[in-house]
C-alpha cells in the first residue's frame, strides 16, 4: 500500500536519487524545485524513516571478475521458524549471495549467487550451501545473459490517480443537427 506520507516532492527526490545517488544536494534541490536547505532536510527525513536505505556504487560484475550468476532454488526441511532462522542467518553471511527471497512455489527460497566461474560455484555449493543441515534440495539455474540488473524501483504506484477529465458539455442536452441542403 502506498505511504501517503510521501508527497510529490518526496517522490521526485527518491526518483532522482535512484537514478543518480551521487547528485549533490544543490543539484538535487534544483531538480525537485526546492532550495538546498529544505531539500537536505527532506533527504535526511527520508533516510531516517527508511525510505532511503543506502547509497552504493554499482559495479560491473564482469569487470571485477564475477562472470557467473546462478539463481538457486532451495527447499528446506520443515518450515518452523526456529529451524529456518539459522539457515537465514547463514545465507546473510555468505558474500556470494547477493539476494535471497523466501518464495512460494517449488522452492522455499530463491537465491541470486554471483561467483567468478563454475569451479567457484561448485565450491560454494558443496562447501557452504549443502553443508547447511536444513537444506533438502537445491536447483541451480545459470544465467546465460543478464538483460536487466540493479534497476531502480518503480514508483508510479505512489502517484495519486488522476481523475478523468470531464467534457464541459457532459450532461447538456444538444439540439439535433440540421441537414444541409
Amino acid at each position: 500500500m502506498p505511504n501517503p506520507d510521501l508527497d510529490a516532492i518526496d517522490r521526485r527526490i527518491v526518483a532522482a536519487l535512484q537514478a543518480d545517488g551521487r547528485l549533490s544536494n544543490v543539484d538535487l534541490a534544483e531538480r525537485v524545485g526546492l532550495s538546498p536547505s529544505p531539500c537536505l532536510r527532506r533527504v535526511k527525513r527520508l533516510e531516517g524513516e527508511g525510505y532511503i536505505e543506502a547509497y552504493r556504487a554499482m559495479l560491473g560484475r564482469d569487470r571485477i571478475g564475477l562472470g557467473l550468476t546462478v539463481f538457486v532454488g532451495i527447499k528446506i526441511e520443515g518450515h518452523a521458524n526456529a529451524r529456518a532462522e539459522p539457515f537465514e542467518k547463514a545465507i546473510r553471511a555468505m558474500p556470494e549471495v547477493v539476494a535471497c527471497h523466501m518464495v512460494s512455489g517449488e522452492a522455499d527460497y530463491l537465491l541470486e549467487v554471483v561467483v567468478p566461474d563454475l569451479q567457484h560455484y561448485q565450491r560454494f555449493l558443496l562447501g557452504k550451501l549443502l553443508d547447511l543441515p536444513i537444506v533438502r534440495e537445491v536447483r541451480s539455474n545459470i544465467a546465460i545473459q543478464s538483460l536487466k540488473t540493479g534497476a531502480a524501483l518503480p514508483l508510479d504506484h505512489l502517484n495519486p490517480p488522476k481523475e478523468p477529465r470531464k467534457s464541459p458539455n457532459v450532461g447538456v442536452a444538444r439540439k439535433p443537427l440540421r441537414k444541409m441542403r
